[in-house]
């Protein structure tokens, strides 16, 4: 089990403390230094079941210097959309957590985390 997070973020060290308390074992990676690469963001959204819009934090600097709430949302520019998040990391939302069975949650809530623990 792996999770994205950003340290500064309150969902983020939520979600840690839970996965503490509930003595899981994971990996730790900061994405906003350890920078996932196009492909990377590819296979969690694959693990997700989402696109790359759907990750996407819109309020953020970058994404209204981009203009992303401009951008369409089809399969045409799926690729722009990821690179976009490879290339401005705090874009993607978090924290991410890549569950044991190969699937992946946006662990947001403590729900989430939960649903990614028990997979």
């Amino acid at each position: 089990m792996e999770i994205w997070i950003n340290p500064a973020c309150s969902k983020c060290r939520s979600a840690i403390g839970l996965l503490d308390a509930e003595g899981a074992d994971y990996t730790v990676r900061r994405y906003l230094e350890d920078v996932p690469n196009e492909a990377e963001i590819k296979d969690v959204l694959d693990r997700l079941g989402l696109e790359p819009w759907d990750i996407t934090r819109t309020q953020e600097a970058a994404a209204k210097e981009l203009g992303l709430k401009e951008w369409a949302r089809d399969e045409s520019t799926r690729e722009q959309w990821v690179k976009a998040l490879a290339e401005h990391p705090k874009l993607i939302q978090r924290p991410i957590i890549t569950a044991q069975d190969g699937t992946a949650v946006v662990g947001r809530t403590d729900e989430a985390v939960r649903d990614a623990l028990s997979r």
